[in-house]
């Protein structure tokens, strides 16, 4: 019984925690290959890049943690290729979500991550807070489309069923989240709180 309260309590601890896939990603430079570390997450890491192959050159010094903000994008490395050849390599990623004060602080671009469940706004000619909705919604960090329905045609005619209304005469922005369509949202932190509810 014991056994099994504690594989129990050593499941449910699992699957709360959020999960930390960092993905690295290659950008070409010329004579060059820099490497990026994304975090997708709400949660900051030190992640710490070793590469190991041929054809190409590196610092000699050693590996070193380096912090990745969430939803951020950060440069880990940059390798010297050998002219004429294509470099063969092999990574491993360490991450850790202890953070460490001694990792290196480098700048991180914030990047868009996409929500659980999509977000599009419907505007329509009367939406009055629509414009100030798109511009805060720009600087957030989740992806979204946005539609104007006037430009919209089809999509407007899709829509028209859904209401008792015209949807001209609605003056608040039209939200479909995941399928759900809602117009009650009045400001960002009520979309964020409706994104976490569903």
């Amino acid at each position: 019984m014991k056994l099994l309260l504690s594989l129990l309590v050593l499941f449910v601890l699992k699957t709360s925690a959020q999960e930390l896939p960092i993905q690295v990603i290659t950008e070409d430079i010329p004579n060059r290959l820099a490497f990026y570390a994304i975090n997708e997450n709400d949660q900051d890491v030190d992640v710490m890049l070793t590469l190991t192959g041929t054809n190409f050159r590196q610092s000699t010094g050693r590996p070193r943690l380096i912090r990745v903000p969430g939803t951020s994008k950060v440069h880990l490395k940059t390798i010297i290729l050998t002219r004429g050849k294509q470099p063969n390599y092999t990574y491993d990623l360490a991450v850790n979500d202890s953070l460490s004060g001694r990792a290196l602080k480098k700048e991180a671009k914030r990047i868009k991550v996409k929500p659980k469940n999509s977000i599009t706004l419907y505007i329509t000619e009367a939406c009055e807070t629509c414009d100030s909705m798109l511009v805060t919604m720009e600087k957030g960090k989740y992806k979204f489309e946005a539609l104007r329905l006037n430009e919209n045609l089809q999509v407007k005619e899709q829509l028209k069923n859904s209401f008792a209304t015209p949807l001209d005469s609605i003056s608040t922005p039209i939200f479909n989240l995941g399928g759900r369509l809602y117009t009650r949202i009045a400001d960002y932190d009520q979309l964020l709180e409706t994104l976490l509810k569903e």
